[in-house]
């Protein structure tokens, strides 16, 4: 077995790429914390690195060709130093495996989501000369106990991770299949967490997981259904509702956002605590992948639209002002005119602020792939996506138009792209705003007078700094 040495004398430099959704984004600072404890420290210059390692994604075939062609990028970074470590993890190193080994001849370590407490251990492996693989899944890893490592940080925004894994099993998904089964994290690591990023002086956390209202902490590892639980367990048990309540409590001064969650498993206790608290933001990602019953049926979401309909009514009644986003998926596996035309209509009664849109992209082991065939032609599915993205683009214009003279509150995190004298932020209902600079400071919580609107940002003046 290879030595692991974590002195500092054996200190090297690690440069870290990510791709795809938040969750790899916060598994990336997973990765730096673990490796920073064996002597290395993260660069943000990839030919000053003596490992790279690219945090990927699977969950489209686009996305795995981005990735492939990074790679092959970085065969020059490697004919100059002959020592360079290159590493692919993540969920396409999951749901590849040894073929990346086999068939990018220049990547010495494949490592999955659940192993990357074993990469110095692989590192070291390669440092023998050998080729490491570790892509064994849990059922009980989340990363609880460590102290990320915060990689390109605004000071000001960051994510904690709260649950891995996902127990839905849609049709079109591979996430099941490349992050495992889902388990909870203690609640008590993560409002710690959340402490301590409140004493760094951050102003808001972003609680990840793949489909957050199901988390459940009862004490034990894989998470099991609430019914299932014992007596004993469920009076100690903590689901997601508690879980907002808990951080809210311990952190007053910290917008509280999260992400995502599954239209079947959002609720009213999870609502009502939101509208109890003003540090939970009134924004919440619904996803509803189509507009139409049947086709949701073959997708494994087990709602109806109706199902759905009645979830962003129970939301609105509660939280009136609530934002709500959406993912959508053009062109499923059978999906018809009339059933497209479905998710359009759902679009407009939603009033959805803005959604993540896509072409069908089937994903190899997937039920989809297995059971379904992939029988929308690429132009039907691109000609379906533009309509698609016209009706939220209308959408979007006209929920930004309602701002128009009113006041919002914006949370300072950046420059503007476009402008260095303008700051840009989001509202409480997660929309970009931005405004002149002035006196303000990032980290600031602004009052913003909306004086003109995009289709996808609220442009205004500030009044003045404000409090949570």
């Amino acid at each position: 077995m290879a030595e692991v040495s974590n002195t500092p004398s054996s200190s090297r430099k690690m440069y870290i790429e990510s791709y795809g959704c938040a969750m790899n984004f916060s598994d990336s600072e997973i990765i730096a914390s673990i490796m920073s404890e064996h002597g290395f420290t993260a660069t943000k210059d990839e030919l000053d690195a003596d490992v790279i390692f690219l945090n990927t994604c699977a969950i489209r075939d686009n996305a795995e060709q981005r990735i492939r062609e990074r790679l092959k990028q970085l065969r020059s970074n490697k004919r100059q130093n002959s020592d360079l470590i290159i590493g692919v993890l993540g969920c396409m190193a999951e749901r590849l495996k040894d073929k990346l080994l086999e068939e990018e001849k220049l990547v010495d370590v494949v490592a999955g989501p659940d192993s990357y407490r074993e990469l110095p251990k692989l590192v070291a492996e390669v440092d023998e000369g050998g080729r490491a693989i570790n892509v064994l899944l849990s059922r009980e890893e989340t990363y609880g106990d460590l102290n990320p490592v915060r990689l390109n940080s605004n000071g000001v925004t960051a994510f904690i991770s709260i649950m891995r894994g996902c127990d839905n099993m849609c049709s079109f998904c591979v996430v099941p299949f490349t992050r495992g089964r889902e388990r909870s994290r203690d609640p008590q690591s993560i409002v710690k967490e959340a402490v301590d990023l409140q004493n760094a002086g951050y102003k808001e956390i972003t609680l990840l997981g793949q489909n957050v209202n199901s988390y459940l902490w009862f004490g034990g590892g894989a998470k099991k259904d609430f019914k299932s639980l014992t007596d004993e367990e469920k009076a100690s048990s903590v689901d997601f509702a508690d879980l907002l309540e808990l951080c809210a409590n311990a952190v007053p001064n910290l917008r509280i956002r999260y992400s995502t969650s599954h239209p079947r498993d959002i609720n009213e206790k999870v609502v009502r605590v939101m509208a109890q608290y003003p540090n939970l933001c009134n924004y919440i990602h619904l996803p509803a992948q189509s507009g139409n019953t049947r086709v949701l049926d073959i997708m494994s979401r087990n709602y109806t639209r109706e199902w759905y309909m009645d979830k962003i009514t129970m939301i609105r009644s509660i939280i009136p002002d609530c934002g709500i986003s959406c993912d959508i998926i053009a062109g499923f596996c059978t999906e018809t005119e009339e059933e497209h035309k479905d998710t359009l209509t759902l679009i407009e009664e939603c009033k959805f602020d803005f959604s993540y849109m896509y072409k069908y992209s089937e994903r190899p082991g997937t039920p989809a792939a297995k059971k379904l065939t992939d029988d929308i032609p690429e132009d039907v599915k691109g000609r379906r996506l533009a309509e698609i993205i016209t009706v939220q683009n209308r959408v979007s214009k006209e929920n930004n138009q309602a701002y128009i003279g009113k006041t919002v509150k914006v949370l300072v995190e950046a420059a503007s792209k476009k402008s260095k004298n303008d700051w840009m932020g989001r509202n409480d209902q997660n929309i970009v705003t931005v405004f002149p600079c002035e006196h303000y400071q990032k980290g600031d919580l602004v009052e913003v007078l909306i004086e003109r609107i995009t289709t996808t940002t609220l442009i205004g003046k500030a009044i003045g700094k404000t409090t949570i």
